[in-house]
């Protein structure tokens, strides 16, 4: 069963266009994302899912130089693009990872992956559709579920935020899915990259802990949180885009 990563990124954003090329000590965005990517045990294949749109083509060239896999397809319809990133690539268990994650951590992302593969769930996720069952920061989010999941959604999706978000209607649809939890609910930290605000805090995590290595994880950066709580205000007042 060939396991691969599937990374969605892409220059247009509402709130923080070009995010992903946004330089973080000396690096990418995209770069640090695939190598923290890159440091799981059971991820044998990384694909950057960006569009055919010219402005995107700084994007692949990026993933390339990082040695990531690329397809380009639509900008709306993301799902397809997931879809036929998995198909051309022969991916049987697709692991969905969005390119605003700079500190998104291969520890967790082998859980899980490890947690879906020894029981018969559709989609495990520290994520989804239940804010409820969140426990990991936002920004550590990890779907794992099969080809034949992301298919069924393929062809019978038809709502456009079905198009544009690629997993509400395997949450919609199936009811085998598992919220991996953490033990400790850190669900109130925001470590993802969607505003200026996001950008400060992240830097200045990469600040303390990066020093040229991605050898800081979940629990490192909850230390630093823990001695300086201030960070935590950064950008706690920002809400999480919806989907509509």
């Amino acid at each position: 069963m060939k396991i691969a990563a599937i990374i969605q990124a892409r220059m247009g954003s509402t709130r923080l266009s070009g995010k992903v090329m946004k330089d973080i000590k000396g690096r990418t965005v995209l770069s640090h994302v695939i190598e923290r990517v890159r440091q799981s045990n059971l991820i044998e294949e990384i694909i950057i899912a960006t569009t055919v749109h010219e402005k995107d083509t700084i994007i692949e060239k990026e993933a390339i130089k990082c040695g990531a896999k690329v397809y380009r397809g639509s900008e709306e319809d993301v799902l397809s693009r997931y879809y036929l990133a998995a198909k051309e690539n022969n991916i049987d268990i697709i692991v969905r990872i969005t390119s605003d994650c700079p500190v998104i951590d291969a520890y967790v992302i082998d859980e899980i992956i490890s947690f879906y593969r020894n029981e018969k769930y559709e989609i495990v996720t520290n994520a989804g559709s239940d804010l409820s069952q969140r426990t990991y920061p936002r920004g550590l989010d990890t779907e794992v579920f099969s080809f034949n999941a992301l298919e069924d959604a393929f062809y019978n999706g038809r709502e456009k935020y079905h198009r544009e978000h690629v997993t509400p209607y395997i949450y919609e649809k199936s009811n085998k899915i598992h919220y991996f939890k953490n033990d400790v609910n850190y669900s109130k930290y925001r470590w993802t990259l969607d505003t200026e605000e996001d950008f400060e805090l992240i830097s200045e995590i990469y600040n303390k802990l990066y020093k040229g290595t991605h050898d800081f994880y979940l629990q490192d950066i909850i230390e630093i949180f823990e001695k300086e709580p201030e960070m935590y205000t950064i950008n706690a007042h920002i809400e999480q885009k919806k989907i509509n």
